[in-house]
């Protein structure tokens, strides 16, 4: 008799990385936890770091590239005066600077410059790929590897708190659009300023939608695990569509949705109301009168009033066991 993969659960799950994890391995401990087939993270945080962890589940991971996508946001500790190899607290210091000359007004001036459309050298540690491999592993063996500049959109960095000393910190919150490496604002800043820096902690506050309001912690659905089984993990799911809850929506009669499913580009009067050719759009299907909406997937609109599938998620009940 074949082994049981996992359950064929379909959702999304905001978990709340902690510190000392990577993603990976958080992702390791809510799949087992959950004992779900399929699973993907949409973003990986560094292990200093804790903050949103978008997990997909099932059905959901068809849609993890919106998250991947999505703008963040982050608040972080910088320690002036120090720089290490990885630009972070996990690091080996490589060279100190006194802070102590470092005025709030200066470290406001030096910011100016790391904020909006700018160009950003990827660190050797982070988890960027070369030929297969995380750059932070060929960096562990002594590999360094060009890296082109990376264009990024610094939205803004409000300075929280500004603590002066021969090891100055400095509190920020920064908006950014993906791919932006906030070890590499830290080490620019540092650089500016000419003491050096680096990131001292870091968190993810928001991701695309996301808030760290909606986060749980792996400890609270171990415990209620224990308490409530299954049932009680899938509470705390999010629908499959929530990385695309953004989009419009179009809910079709059964009769089309038919087709649709089939992957055929269906006719719907609602296509003029909800956006013009090439938008895409959730689509749903109301089975029968008074039941629920089902999530069919995403299509795209065309020019002629119809919405073509584009992607089409398997035809099961949410969390289905």
């Amino acid at each position: 008799m074949a082994r049981r993969k996992g359950r064929p659960v379909d959702g999304v799950l905001l978990l709340m990385k902690p510190e000392g994890m990577t993603s990976n391995h958080a992702l390791q401990r809510a799949k087992r936890l959950f004992f779900v087939e399929k699973a993907g993270h949409t973003g990986a945080l560094d292990p200093l770091a804790t903050g949103v962890l978008p997990l997909c589940f099932g059905e959901a991971t068809k849609f993890s590239q919106f998250l991947l996508d999505a703008d963040k946001r982050y608040r972080s500790t910088f320690l002036l005066g120090q720089r290490t190899n990885t630009s972070d607290a996990d690091g080996e210091v490589v060279a100190e600077a006194s802070a102590a000359g470092v005025t709030l007004e200066a470290i406001k001036q030096a910011l100016v410059p790391l904020t909006g459309d700018i160009l950003q050298v990827p660190s050797m540690f982070s988890a960027l790929k070369h030929q297969g491999q995380p750059l932070y592993k060929l960096a562990r063996d002594g590999i360094e590897i060009e890296r082109q500049p990376r264009p990024v959109t610094v939205y803004a960095i409000e300075i929280l708190d500004f603590r002066p000393g021969e090891r100055a910190e400095v509190d920020v919150d920064v908006r950014c659009s993906k791919g932006t490496y906030i070890r590499s604002i830290a080490e620019d800043l540092g650089f500016a300023l000419g003491c050096g820096a680096h990131v001292k902690t870091l968190h993810r506050s928001a991701a695309g939608l996301f808030v760290e309001g909606q986060c749980i912690t792996l400890e609270v659905l171990e415990k209620d695990f224990e308490q409530g089984g299954y049932e009680a993990l899938d509470k705390h799911l999010l629908r499959a569509d929530a990385p695309v809850a953004s989009l419009p929506e179009i809910v079709l009669p059964e009769s089309s949705a038919h087709y649709f499913r089939l992957g055929n580009p269906v006719m719907d009067s609602q296509v003029y109301r909800v956006g013009q050719q090439g938008d895409m759009v959730r689509v749903f299907c109301t089975e029968t009168p008074g039941s629920s909406q089902q999530f069919l997937g995403l299509g795209e609109l065309t020019d002629d009033g119809r919405v073509a599938p584009k992607r089409i998620i398997a035809n099961r009940s949410a969390n289905e066991q």
